[in-house]
């Protein structure tokens, strides 16, 4: 703070360009990074990317029974959701220390 109390609009606008170029950075990481989501001991595995955005389905054909297909079908969700999850966890990873703490803050898109 500078004298009377007022912030100092330089350093404030550098902090700033700082954050925006580590939450730039982190946004890059998870477009690239690939998580994978399993259900049925393997049987079913669900690719997204760090984005949540669906990439890749893999179904072992002995997951595949016309008799069954709820329980197919209910493993296909589970293993997106698990990869859904880990790619939650990822996002958190990247850009919390970024925005640390500035949910409080009511700033939109952190």
């Amino acid at each position: 703070m500078r004298p009377g109390g007022q912030p100092n609009m330089q350093q404030m606008l550098k902090q700033a360009q700082k954050m925006q170029q580590q939450i730039a950075k982190a946004q890059a990481e998870l477009a690239e990074a690939e998580l994978t989501g399993t259900a049925g001991g393997g049987l079913v595995t669900a690719t997204v990317a760090g984005t949540g955005e669906l990439k890749a389905i893999k179904i072992d054909p002995k997951a595949v029974d016309p008799e069954d297909v709820e329980t197919l079908e209910d493993l296909v969700v589970a293993a997106v959701h698990n990869a859904a999850e880990a790619a939650r966890e990822l996002t958190e990873n990247k850009m919390g220390p970024v925005t640390g703490g500035m949910g409080g803050l009511g700033l939109p898109g952190f």
